[in-house]
């Protein structure tokens, strides 16, 4: 098994991170995906697309096995929500 290690602080992650969606990956990932998972190598900007994050990542480390991955959920602010869901829903 291949252990990774982050090269960058979190912050710079992060920056580049939000820098390459918001630049080459949104407009080619926004339409059609709401909802799904792009995960985006840091690096050289390669990218997947998938329903989850594991699946995401696995195919970006089959064709980068060195990528340091951002995740993205397309059309969201976050990857993950947390605390309770709209009542709206449930019922």
């Amino acid at each position: 098994m291949t252990v990774r290690q982050p090269r960058y602080s979190k912050d710079e992650f992060a920056r580049r991170g939000d820098e390459i969606y918001e630049s080459q990956v949104r407009p080619q990932v926004e339409e059609g995906n709401h909802g799904k998972i792009v995960a985006i190598d840091i690096e050289t900007g390669a990218f997947e697309v998938a329903d989850g994050i594991l699946t995401a990542t696995e195919r970006l480390f089959e064709r980068f096995p060195d990528a340091q991955p951002w995740i993205v959920r397309i059309g969201h602010r976050a990857v993950h929500r947390f605390g309770a869901r709209s009542l709206k829903k449930l019922v």
